[in-house]
């Protein structure tokens, strides 16, 4: 009984803490902005990918709409995050974020102008990703100014619940919206999403910090991480894990907009396919610290990758909404039963792969030769087979 009671109280004081950072004025404001904006930018990303397939475009297009989202994340990285370390970073977060607001409105005027091509809405999301991927180092590295250090794991846990609430809330906004009043509505909503944001960074005063090291340049910083990397196998080897993941699962998000398309002419089920994706991602979120005190890390992280893959194989398995919607729901399932379920994710997953090989083969086959080169992005690693049966050919 008595320990019953002390597991309770336990319980109560966690979830206390996790909740206590809100407490602090500036970083609630924050938060409140940002999952404003982050619901924002997940109506633009449904708006583009689904313009796109309006547009009668290819997959191969479809995809790179993902590529052009996705890209800038991963050639920027290094020097945004050199950047942050060198200028004043509440500066820096407002530039970025005037930026994106310019490139915003510009898809808006577009939209709604009637003169959106498929290469201008790639070049206005690529601009506006690179915006949000200068900014989003400079975001995380606000954590400790904003809160004490006995609440900084909270916040960045606060962090991510907030993302996966817009991941799961935005896109199913998103659909409803596109359904009523167009593309240019969700355009719109996430123009004026960044107001939030620039008001409550611009009335933070933030303390000024003099540093009495050198001034390092963007260069400097730049090779230091790189060696730092190359000396750490840990670091590595977790890098490597997380690349060849994301590869392969890029394919899926990608393609979403066409697979829905196929399915249904509505943007309001490609809206709710992706919400059920993010309330995924928030029920995993919500399930993680009981099943990582249960279970070592690398249980938890290996199930989880092969839930996944498994996820991934129904996701081209399934012929009907409701099925695939709750493929999407299940990408994250509860990890308490992750480990359990491991071996049979590996075994389903072969099981199911055996079938889809041969169909595999019978449509990559033409696509292959008479597509290389293959374009160099990660997201357009699956689109040899959908362009056979993209919208625009049906």
């Amino acid at each position: 009984m008595k320990a019953t009671v002390e597991n309770a109280m336990r319980h109560a004081e966690q979830v206390g803490s996790l909740w206590r950072p809100l407490r602090t004025p500036q970083f609630r404001n924050l938060f409140i902005a940002d999952l404003v904006s982050d619901m924002g930018t997940f109506m633009q990303s449904v708006g583009a990918a689904w313009l796109m397939v309006s547009l009668g475009a290819s997959a191969t297009f479809v995809a790179l709409t993902q590529t052009a989202s996705s890209l800038p994340f991963f050639v920027l990285a290094l020097p945004a995050g050199a950047i942050g370390d060198i200028v004043d970073r509440r500066k820096l977060i407002l530039i970025c974020e005037f930026w994106m607001v310019g490139v915003a409105l510009l898809l808006v005027i577009a939209t709604l102008g009637g003169f959106m091509t498929p290469w201008l809405l790639l070049s206005l999301t690529f601009a506006l990703s690179a915006g949000d991927a200068i900014e989003t180092p400079t975001w995380r590295a606000l954590l400790p100014e904003l809160v004490g250090k006995a609440d900084l794991a909270s916040a960045s846990a606060l962090n991510g619940i907030e993302f996966n609430i817009a991941r799961a809330v935005g896109p199913a906004l998103a659909g409803v919206l596109i359904a009523a009043a167009g593309v240019g509505a969700a355009f719109v909503v996430n123009a004026v999403s960044f107001v939030g944001v620039i008001v409550v960074i611009a009335r933070w005063r933030r303390p000024v910090r003099r540093s009495l090291a050198p001034l390092e340049t963007v260069s400097g910083a730049t090779v230091a991480a790189i060696r730092y990397v190359r000396y750490s196998p840990e670091l590595r080897a977790v890098m490597w894990r997380a690349g060849l993941t994301m590869f392969a699962a890029s394919a899926l998000l990608a393609l979403l907009p066409a697979v829905a398309r196929s399915m249904s002419g509505h943007a309001t089920v490609y809206g709710v396919l992706l919400g059920c994706f993010g309330t995924g991602a928030v029920l995993g979120a919500l399930a993680m610290q009981p099943a990582r005190r249960r279970w070592s890390l690398e249980a938890v992280a290996s199930s989880a990758v092969a839930i996944l893959g498994l996820m991934i194989v129904a996701a081209g398995a399934v012929s009907t909404l409701p099925l695939l919607a709750v493929v999407m729901l299940t990408r994250f399932l509860p990890a308490r039963l992750l480990p359990h379920l491991h071996a049979l994710a590996v075994a389903v997953a072969i099981f199911l792969m055996i079938p889809l090989l041969y169909r595999f083969g019978e449509l990559v086959a033409p696509v292959v030769f008479s597509s290389l080169p293959m374009p160099p992005s990660p997201s357009c690693a699956g689109t040899w087979v959908p362009d056979r049966a993209s919208p625009s050919s049906t």
